[in-house]
């Protein structure tokens, strides 16, 4: 008997059933650092209610919980069940299409999301609908990894470059989208004010790793950049040599390991766009 596949709710193949909860989990360990202080930076305050609209493994509801202090309330939405059940364990958290919340109009104070409206294949509409779910002078703040190219070598822009188009091409291939459908994202302040947003503003924390790095910083760049995101799946969109260069910088079994470089610096950006309704 055929089994009818689930179909993809958003542009890079997100269903119900999808699970990257390890990947969630290695990126919020990395960036908690810049990521609660982009928090911080918000001004909320104590007794608000604020949704995490697409909350992954729910990391982030311990660190709005701390904004708005136990009179207040947080709650999370996924539309994976297997992220919703994890973060579940770090607080109330619902499963749900974004585009089809559970919750009565104007419900929040305030609506943090982080690497989501980038998935829709309409962003316009996910804004809309959230701005439906935020009170009146309620605030949004959509955060977003990358909005300008990561650096990784540093003593290599040549090889980054390589890198970064072999990554698009294989986004191009297996999610059928183009570059201009991925930069896309950059737009989010356009997108706020034309959803009818106010008070538009932008603020980009600067994420800098240099060696030695942290536990977790290794766990998401090798893991999740390296493995994950790189691996066997460039090799059909490199030349040879710079694939084999590449997968040895990769490796921390061999000696050209990259993080085990004295010149080794990562840098990452987080750019987060708040607005008023």
């Amino acid at each position: 008997m055929s089994v009818n596949p689930i179909p993809a709710r958003g542009l890079l193949g997100d269903t119900t059933a999808r699970d990257y909860s390890e990947k969630l989990r290695r990126f919020n360990a990395f960036a908690a650092p810049e990521l609660c202080r982009a928090i911080a930076s918000l001004g909320l305050k104590p007794g608000m209610r604020v949704l995490d609209a697409g909350c992954g493994t729910g990391e982030a509801l311990a660190w709005l919980g701390a904004e708005v202090g136990p009179t207040g309330t947080v709650v999370g939405m996924d539309l994976a069940l297997a992220h919703t059940v994890a973060a579940s364990e770090a607080g109330n958290a619902v499963q749900a299409d974004l585009l089809a919340p559970p919750f009565m109009g104007a419900a929040f104070a305030a609506i943090w999301s982080v690497n989501v409206i980038n998935h829709l294949r309409s962003p316009l509409e996910g804004i809309r609908v959230l701005a439906a779910l935020l009170r009146p002078g309620g605030c949004i703040a959509l955060g977003q990894s990358s909005f300008l190219p990561d650096m990784y070598f540093a003593w290599d822009a040549r090889l980054e470059r390589v890198v970064n188009d072999a990554v698009r091409a294989f986004y191009r291939d297996k999610y059928a989208v183009d570059e201009r459908a991925l930069a896309g994202v950059r737009a989010n302040a356009g997108l706020l004010r034309a959803a009818g947003f106010r008070e538009v503003q932008a603020r980009t924390f600067a994420i800098d790793r240099i060696s030695p790095v942290r536990p977790d910083d290794e766990r998401y760049i090798v893991e999740t950049l390296f493995r994950d995101s790189w691996g066997s799946r460039l090799r059909p969109y490199m030349d040879a040599d710079d694939y084999e260069l590449l997968m040895r910088l990769c490796d921390p079994a061999d000696k050209a390991f990259a993080l085990a470089r004295p010149d080794f610096h990562f840098l990452q950006t987080f750019t987060l766009v708040t607005a008023t309704l």
